[in-house]
């Protein structure tokens, strides 16, 4: 297990605890940048959005992609990632009904899915669109989630490589060369901003980008074997190369706004928010499909001292929604929530003891973020 004085430098994270002057985020994200006017680089990138950027000739050069991998017979052109939440349901219907293409969307399939998540994907596979789940062995991927949690402080990480890698493969299998995301998180959100002015990006950056810095074969010195790992894997280099695959992301040709996405899937693809808001923020209509996205929220404010209020507020005030002083209160009210809904099925799933838990949580506390406050309380070093 990483111990406390390892987790910092794990993420190259700053000694000094910053925050936005515009947002709630701070410097504490993995690969986010400030200027010297102490502005993140995702409240920089959104100021571009509003005043820079030529969308009408960002969408030329969608319908000119478009109408380069459109199919003559009916084929599925595009591959979609799509959970049959508000964001993947808005790319596949702008897809096909705006600018006629087929689109296959994907999704890896939760590791507890919710009724509502499992309604909204249902309905909007009706309101048709071609599907493919993709569904691992639940025993190795039960397996995966506890060992990540111990190991890398994300029971998420199982989930995220067949998030990332499956949609590669089924682009692969069905011979499509073009695979759409919706927004690129490390711009949108704060991250490495090398493919800030470009619509793609590469593929060799998923193991920065999402998977830690260690890709699924890492799992194979922790004792796994090939055959239990290959659905979580993507396919080869050159197997990519010669399908010409490529990865866009629609918030390069138009301008993302998750609230906007939210009103278009309830009217187009059947969406339906939660009856109540998440565990650990306000919001009751983002990351709904699984039962577990607490945790996974949750590690996040334990190792990096933002949580799922801090990344809601953020964008909702670079997106003109709410004021900073809205989101600051907003982030003091829900950040670090612990998601007790589902915890002792948590428990169970992991096979693992509370005691268990709370020792791998306090082993991912940073003494930079986080400070003792009496017998086994903790709390933050900075708060915004």
């Amino acid at each position: 297990m990483f111990n406390s004085q390892k987790t910092q430098s794990r993420y190259k994270l700053p000694d000094e605890i910053l925050f936005c002057s515009l947002c709630t985020m701070s410097n504490q994200r993995p690969r986010i940048q400030f200027n010297a006017e102490g502005v993140c680089s995702a409240c920089v990138f959104a100021d571009r959005k509003r005043n820079e950027f030529d969308w009408g000739a960002r969408w030329s050069e969608l319908e000119a992609l478009a109408d380069r991998v459109r199919s003559k017979d009916g084929s599925f052109d595009v591959v979609v990632p799509c959970s049959g939440g508000k964001d993947g349901s808005f790319v596949a219907h702008t897809l096909k009904t705006k600018l006629g293409l087929n689109p296959l969307t994907v999704t890896w399939a939760p590791l507890r899915p919710t009724v509502r998540g499992r309604e909204n994907l249902d309905m909007f596979v009706q309101s048709g669109f071609g599907h493919v789940m993709g569904t691992p062995n639940p025993d190795i991927t039960r397996r995966l989630t506890r060992d990540s949690l111990i190991t890398l402080g994300d029971p998420f990480q199982p989930f995220i490589y067949g998030q990332t890698n499956f949609p590669l493969k089924v682009a692969v299998e069905h011979g499509i060369s073009l695979i759409m995301y919706g927004e690129n998180g490390e711009v949108e959100y704060g991250g490495d901003n090398k493919n800030a002015f470009r619509p793609d990006r590469a593929t060799t950056d998923h193991d920065d980008h999402y998977f830690s810095g260690l890709p699924v074969d890492f799992w194979l010195e922790k004792g796994y074997k090939p055959g239990e790992l290959s659905m979580f894997s993507g396919p080869s280099n050159e197997d990519i190369s010669s399908n010409k695959t490529k990865i866009h992301f629609l918030s390069y040709y138009t301008k993302w706004d998750p609230q906007s996405n939210y009103y278009y899937a309830s009217e187009h693809t059947g969406f339906r928010p939660a009856e109540f808001r998440s565990e650990g923020t306000y919001s009751k209509y983002a990351s709904l499909d699984d039962r577990f996205d607490g945790f996974h929220y949750y590690l996040a404010f334990i190792k990096f001292g933002i949580g799922r209020a801090t990344a809601d507020s953020a964008h909702e005030i670079r997106d003109g929604l709410i004021s900073r002083e809205e989101g600051i209160a907003l982030v003091r009210k829900f950040d670090g929530e612990f998601p007790a809904e589902n915890f002792q099925e948590f428990l169970d799933y992991c096979q693992i003891s509370e005691e268990t838990f709370n020792s791998v949580i306090d082993g991912w506390r940073s003494p930079h973020i986080w400070q003792e406050h009496g017998q086994s309380a903790w709390q933050l070093v900075k708060q915004i």
